[in-house]
């Protein structure tokens, strides 16, 4: 057997194509080819950051189809992420997919990002039915798989943890950028400090709260903009608080479903500090503990591409002319024909 996808992510900062596919009944990634928009200053511009995808785009697809070392023609389907994310960002990537697929006469298949980033963990680790824990810059989510559906059974209620972070070390002037040799600048701060600071704590049942926790912080923070040491102490406070209280909302959904894997997806997933203490949380419940590779750690081209395979193979497509953009599709919407019915 042989089936080859090409997909297509452009749902935030990073344009990105990826190829993988089925040969000889085993999975591959053939290419995983990127390219990421950095603002100068601030946050994520979604208008510059679409200007950036369509520039980089034809460029970034050529390099998949060379690493791929395969053509157009050798490709079965496209696949693209329509969501969730920023619109003018989604709708490069939709444009790109229905152009690819009308001319090249090709099947297009929707992805669901979040959906993507959860079965790119799974295929890497080799895992049937984990508990799921997804943190990025747009997400924080602890889910299972339960009939034919991610079932959401925490989250947060306002700000995402990737985004504390970010307009925490953005408002207090080390970004961007928001990464410096693989390590976030709240672990680069954090490492000016050797003491912890009281900061709020708010788990509910599942779910999660960082709202009050970044404006406490920065109050902190602004007080002693000066003081590098204190500065130090605020950063690594915050990061123990948030990742604290995602670890205590992980265990509560692991002890209540039985689960004997977690998982942990999405740009967050490069921490070493979270990786730790999930890892340590699920040994304590004699559970399995896996994350992702830096390389599928943040948004990529070859989840899409796999989520493409899978879907793709049950007969998910849509024509060009209905690939619509979905900024807020969750990740709970959606029946998906690959997962078991129990």
């Amino acid at each position: 057997m042989k089936l080859i996808v090409l997909g297509i992510e452009s749902t935030s900062h990073t344009f990105g194509v990826g190829i993988a596919g089925i040969i000889n009944n085993e999975p591959v990634i053939l290419a995983n080819e990127y390219d990421r928009y950095v603002p100068e200053k601030g946050g994520i511009h979604p208008r510059e950051a679409s200007m950036f995808h369509i520039n980089h785009a034809p460029g970034v697809l050529l390099r998949a189809l060379r690493r791929a070392g395969i053509s157009m023609n050798d490709i079965d389907a496209i696949a693209v992420a329509l969501g969730p994310g920023l619109g003018p960002c989604l709708r490069v990537g939709a444009s790109l997919a229905r152009f690819l697929a009308s001319y090249y006469n090709k099947p297009l298949v929707p992805v669901n990002h979040a959906v993507a980033h959860i079965e790119i963990g799974k295929l890497v680790n080799r895992l049937k039915d984990p508990l799921i824990v997804y943190v990025s810059g747009g997400n924080t989510i602890i889910a299972v798989q339960k009939e034919r559906r991610y079932r959401v059974l925490g989250e947060t209620l306002d700000i995402p943890l990737g985004n504390l972070f970010d307009t925490f070390t953005r408002e207090i002037g080390l970004a961007p950028p928001y990464v410096v040799g693989g390590k976030h600048q709240i672990d680069i701060c954090a490492e000016w400090g050797d003491e912890f600071i009281d900061l709020p704590y708010t788990v509910k049942g599942n779910d999660l709260s960082f709202s009050g926790l970044l404006t406490a912080a920065l109050r902190y923070a602004r007080k002693y903009k000066d003081d590098k040491r204190m500065l130090g102490n605020i950063c690594l406070s915050l990061r123990e608080t948030a990742y604290n209280m995602l670890v205590e909302a992980a265990e509560r959904a692991l002890a209540l479903t039985g689960k004997r894997e977690v998982l942990l997806v999405g740009g967050v997933a490069a921490s070493k500090i979270l990786v730790e203490k999930l890892n340590q949380m699920a040994r304590l419940h004699s559970a399995r503990f896996c994350t992702v590779p830096a390389e599928y750690a943040g948004d990529n081209g070859a989840m899409i591409a796999w989520t493409g395979v899978l879907a793709y193979k049950h007969g998910v497509v849509i024509e060009p002319e209905s690939a619509f953009v979905r900024q807020r599709w969750r990740l709970d919407e959606d029946d998906l024909p690959w997962l078991p019915e129990d």
